[in-house]
């Protein structure tokens, strides 16, 4: 299953699975570009080993991983529990 997680100002959508039998978590990050369609990235967490990276810059990239850190304790959680809108229901 694949959790949306955040919308970013520039349309960058960052979305999670839920965590897989291994314990990591698997973070997709995807830009809309005019000429290119999509960037797009993954990250894995807890290790944060990035690959399939598509039209990011290495700068880009760093960004990224630096968002997700100060993310992951959010991301971890909501990926055990059925993304942001089963964790955070009252």
């Amino acid at each position: 299953m694949i959790y949306p997680f955040m919308t970013l100002e520039d349309d960058t959508e960052i979305t999670h699975s839920e965590m897989l039998s291994n314990g990591e978590v698997k973070v997709y990050v995807e830009t809309p570009d005019a000429q290119d369609c999509f960037h797009s990235m993954v990250c894995y967490l807890p290790s944060y080993r990035v690959e399939d990276v598509l039209g990011y810059s290495e700068d880009e990239v760093n960004k990224y991983v630096d968002f997700i850190k100060q993310a992951a304790h959010l991301i971890l959680e909501f990926s055990q529990e059925g993304g942001f809108n089963h964790a955070t229901a009252v």
